[in-house]
């Protein structure tokens, strides 16, 4: 298989393509390389990739049709792995347009293509906040998803809707994924999980909402590789699944289990939940488990001590 991965650079999107090309795939990674966070982490994780003789690295951005129509006419790939978005919740708050620019109108032109040169399979990656705070607990795909908090959820869900048109109108093959609360190698500095570490390790300050009972279903990065390969393999019409581990923790827990493994105590400070915060992040993973064959294999406590040697092994801590 030949795979188009958008995004390639980043923390799923190089590990995925690392996944695609141990299985021997060959691999058309697609990065703009923008500097939201320092370009050396993105840097590390193409450098991981540069050994294998099947990755191809693209530098450009989805938003110039001309070039990904070149992309797919020079080098026919047999499916798109679509990654490549602006993520972070509490940034979209303050850069609403970005958000809409890049994840909606830049995976419509990744999707126009996808059509355009033969009805390309694409499996598009999602969010767990679609859900919002109104949706009951566990979250489920067939769940309405109309009243996210941030204007990132609500670029995702429009990417959604926008890749259900399209399934419609030219049954363009497409399946969504959404991603709850990704953490493990590789991550991004910007979230949580490595920003509190690295403070823990520091003796810095970490601000907990709602001391720390705000929950998280936090997934371990090789759980989300499985279902996404497993989901690389469906062909035709469209179908959402989440992507999660379908285990809730508490974000104070979290934060002890990072005590424990830096041997360090964590300075804690209270704060109210920002209105962009749902309370809970809940992935119903029923739906996947049937047609993926998807079962997460990582506790936070097991996930989190691959993490933290990872960190130390690459002087982040």
């Amino acid at each position: 298989m030949k795979v188009l991965v958008t995004g390639a650079a980043g923390f799923i999107g190089s590990r995925l393509s690392r996944a695609l090309l141990e299985r021997g795939d060959a691999v058309i990674g697609f990065d703009n390389m923008d500097a939201y966070y320092p370009l050396v982490h993105k840097q590390r994780n193409l450098d991981d990739l540069k050994d294998f003789s099947q990755f191809t690295f693209i530098r450009g951005d989805m938003r110039t049709a001309a070039l990904l129509h070149d992309v797919f006419t020079q080098h026919a790939p047999n499916a798109v792995a679509h990654l490549g978005a602006m993520a972070a919740v509490r940034y979209s708050v303050t850069h609403p347009l970005l958000y809409g620019d890049i994840n909606v109108q830049g995976t419509v032109h990744l999707l126009e293509a996808a059509r355009q040169h033969g009805n390309v399979p694409c499996v598009l990656s999602s969010t767990g906040s679609v859900y919002g705070r109104n949706t009951p607990v566990p979250f489920s795909e067939s769940a309405a998803a109309d009243q996210p908090l941030a204007p990132y959820p609500a670029s995702k869900r429009a990417m959604e809707l926008f890749a259900h048109s399209y399934v419609h109108l030219w049954n363009l093959p497409v399946t969504i994924l959404r991603f709850f609360n990704v953490y493990g190698p590789h991550g991004r500095p910007d979230m949580m999980p490595w920003q509190w570490a690295v403070n823990i390790h520091r003796g810095q300050e970490i601000t907990l909402y709602n001391n720390g009972a705000i929950k998280r279903d936090w997934t371990y990065i090789d759980d989300i590789l499985r279902g996404f390969l497993a989901a690389l393999e469906r062909t035709g019409g469209y179908e959402i699944f989440n992507l999660g581990c379908g285990n809730p923790v508490e974000n104070i827990d979290f934060v002890r289990i990072l005590e424990k493994l830096l041997d360090r105590p964590a300075k804690i400070k209270d704060a109210p939940v920002p209105a962009s915060e749902p309370l809970i992040t809940y992935a119903d993973i029923k739906k996947a488990r049937t047609h993926l064959g998807y079962e997460p294999q990582f506790s936070v406590e097991k996930g989190l001590a691959n993490f933290i040697p990872w960190m130390r092994r690459w002087d982040l801590l």
